[in-house]
């Protein structure tokens, strides 16, 4: 087992603590700082530190997407167990420089949910969009996120388009 799964899997970590080990996670240093127990809702501080500043004084967009990529996903895997579950992909608009600490807030509405589950249920699969964001310390928005994740039955594999 790799130390990513054995992070994800341990028994002893809160769910905090599985986001905030995550390994790709190391280097930016995130804090969870609110986690609905259902995974439905989070908001997670990416911190402005020198490590992630580029030459402009702003927040490298990197480091952005490295948090921003695997968030719905999770919460997907967390919602949706049983499942494979992918980033199919991400897309960043990035509306303001990140001159401060991020927040970034994302929020899976039970319309979404219901949606998945009946294509889930209907099709075995499932390719919903999710959009969230980054805010700047002000409460301004920073960074706006759209990410589409696969769900996907275990061990499906997609049709050749040959």
């Amino acid at each position: 087992m790799n130390l990513r799964k054995l992070i994800w899997n341990a028994r002893c970590l809160t769910d905090k603590q599985r986001i905030e080990w995550y390994p790709a996670f190391w280097l930016i240093r995130p804090k969870v700082l609110e986690l609905s127990p259902c995974w439905r809702e989070l908001k997670i501080l990416l911190p402005h530190s020198w490590v992630a500043t580029n030459t402009g004084g702003s927040m490298f967009g990197g480091f952005q997407a490295c948090l921003a990529d695997p968030i719905a996903a999770m919460v997907c895997i967390k919602v949706f167990p049983g499942y494979s579950v992918w980033t199919r992909s991400l897309h960043l608009d990035f509306k303001y420089e990140g001159v401060t600490d991020l927040e970034l807030r994302f929020a899976m509405t039970s319309e979404q949910e219901a949606s998945i589950r009946m294509e889930l249920r209907q099709k075995g699969r499932s390719t919903p969009i999710f959009e969230y964001a980054y805010y700047l310390a002000d409460g301004s928005l920073c960074t706006k996120i759209t990410a589409s994740i696969a769900i996907r039955e275990k061990g499906y594999k997609a049709k050749s388009k040959r």
